[in-house]
């Protein structure tokens, strides 16, 4: 029988809309993305309640969270044993199953948890776990192959998609820029992007004023519409 948890994980707060402004996180499943989590929240200054069905692997983790716990977290019961309803923000980073993984999402959406986060394995289970009551659904290796693929063809360094058709995208400077100041060079009408931060060769990334001037080996930290933004990036 999963052991019950002290009543201190119980502040919960209302309205948290994002996993960064929890204090106190419970984290189900303790495998690569979840543990990998857990341990990242951990050194943000999160307290983490980690639980996983494999004794050896609460164990191995026992040391780097606040707390573990083994427990099967389809049980909507045992889920109110270990104090689940107490948390504002829970994640079920469960990988191997997707019927575990729907079933304690929908346990968790039984108990009112405000925040739940869910890592899908398909598309198909990402409909399944939104319907069933996630409020965010992270597809990781999917995301991750997308971003890369943006990588692997070009000279960016960098790729990250705010939104739809809306990118961020680190790249080095092009030679035909450099010496030449932001004003000059006329960015937004000439390429349609904007640049946010320059990091000098050596140096620290900085904010890009009107007057920055762009320095051989300078990184270009560009904002704007996707394709506008990879055009720029994968140019000579």
């Amino acid at each position: 029988m999963a052991e019950r948890i002290p009543s201190r994980w119980g502040r919960r707060r209302a309205g948290v809309s994002d996993l960064a402004s929890t204090d106190q996180v419970l984290v189900i499943g303790l495998g690569r993305f979840g543990a990998e989590l857990a341990t990242s929240l951990v050194a943000l200054g999160h307290e983490v309640l980690g639980v996983d069905t494999d004794p050896q692997i609460v164990q191995r983790y026992s040391a780097l969270l606040t707390q573990t716990v083994e427990a099967d977290c389809t049980d909507l019961d045992v889920l109110r044993q270990i104090g689940a309803a107490e948390f504002p923000c829970a994640v079920v980073g469960i990988g191997t199953g997707i019927e575990a993984s729907v079933l304690t999402v929908a346990a968790l959406a039984d108990l009112e948890i405000p925040n739940i986060w869910a890592k899908a394995i398909t598309e198909s289970h990402a409909r399944i776990l939104e319907r069933v009551g996630a409020h965010h659904v992270v597809s990781p290796e999917k995301e991750m192959g997308q971003r890369v693929a943006h990588l692997v063809t070009g000279r960016m360094i960098d790729y990250l998609e705010l939104d739809k058709g809306f990118a961020l995208v680190e790249t080095t400077a092009p030679a035909e820029l450099v010496d030449k100041s932001l004003t000059e060079v006329l960015f937004r009408s000439r390429y349609g992007v904007t640049v946010v931060c320059i990091k000098p060769a050596g140096g620290v990334f900085t904010y890009a004023t009107p007057d920055t001037k762009i320095g051989e080996g300078d990184i270009l930290l560009v904002a704007g519409e996707a394709a506008r933004a990879e055009a720029f990036a994968n140019r000579v």
